[in-house]
């Protein structure tokens, strides 16, 4: 009896203590990124430096996968659906907090993934085919205004689809809104004349705008001075209230024990203090954040509101 009793405990202990002792395991086989657009992009070239650094702190290979399309729904159902052992983990953008707006079969945030850390903001810019013959946001309105239909904004997903939506319900008027799988092939469709317009992030869009290949309008910035084209005029000195700041950050599948959580946390916010991934992430013009689950958990909820607020009134509704 008193074998049966030990053997008992040792047992409760070993379950009890399961999630922690998988945290302090972890890693165990390469960790696999699912990146929800296309190669080339600044979601991309952001998820692959964490990666490299993720990889330099655990010694296991850092493989990134990207799985574009859908808005990034693939990928986001892709991750929900994986094995929560720490192993799976989802680089996101707001397009997973306003998927649900535009979509009636998208991945729910709050219930099918869990928040683990925000990683950085980046602010945003419109930039537009050097043929479009506006040079300034007024102009712009006023050639949509003109022109009902026919003028063109590329649309990837997140926040350069809700950007496009607020321009057009500003306007008054039709803005044709053209897909792409993420904001690489709509960069090259912009400046290749395939679209008029396009909301790209600074640090991807600044190259294209000194080298004249792009030209750029305006900042979704609260104000100017901010990044690398800190210059240049802000949105809302013409349309009040129109701000726009993306953001990166990992989640995980819903299941992932709260330790392992915690774990992933640490370690990815231990890599955005790496001497080198804080050069490249803010020379790209990235301000990189950190913080708690929690505090990512935050900006989910708060950026759910405020933007899916912006789409009802733009008459958005899922599809």
């Amino acid at each position: 009896m008193r074998v049966c009793l030990v053997a008992a405990l040792v047992a409760a202990n070993a379950l009890a203590l399961g999630p922690c002792a998988q945290a302090q395991e972890w890693p165990t086989k390469p960790i696999h990124w699912l990146v929800p657009f296309a190669p080339g992009g600044p979601a991309d070239a952001v998820a692959r430096v964490i990666a490299a650094g993720l990889q330099a702190r655990t010694g296991q290979p850092n493989i990134v996968e990207n799985r574009p399309g859908a808005a990034g729904n693939i990928a986001h159902e892709a991750a929900s659906k994986a094995p929560p052992d720490g192993h799976t983990v989802l680089f996101v953008v707001p397009s997973v907090i306003t998927n649900p707006f535009y979509y009636k079969r998208s991945v729910d945030p709050f219930q099918d993934l869990a928040p683990v850390i925000h990683l950085d903001n980046a602010s945003m810019v419109l930039i537009a085919n050097p043929a479009f013959p506006a040079t300034d946001l007024a102009q712009v309105l006023a050639q949509i205004k003109a022109n009902p239909g026919r003028v063109t904004c590329g649309a990837s997903g997140a926040l350069p689809s809700v950007a496009c939506e607020l321009l057009r319900a500003h306007a008054g008027a039709d803005l044709l809104m053209v897909q792409y799988k993420g904001n690489a092939p709509a960069l090259n469709a912009l400046m290749g004349g395939e679209i008029n317009l396009l909301f790209d992030v600074v640090n991807t869009a600044a190259g294209y705008v000194k080298s004249g290949r792009v030209r750029a309008i305006a900042s979704t910035t609260p104000r100017r001075g901010i990044g690398p084209l800190g210059d240049l005029p802000v949105m809302a000195e013409t349309i009040p209230g129109f701000e726009l700041v993306t953001w990166h950050g990992v989640m995980v599948p819903p299941a992932t024990p709260p330790a392992m959580v915690r774990r992933l946390n640490r370690e990815l916010g231990a890599v955005l203090e790496q001497p080198e991934v804080r050069q490249r992430l803010t020379s790209a013009g990235l301000q990189i954040t950190g913080g708690t689950v929690a505090e990512f958990a935050a900006v989910l909820r708060r950026d759910y509101d405020k933007y899916g607020a912006a789409l009802r009134a733009a008459g958005v509704v899922p599809e």
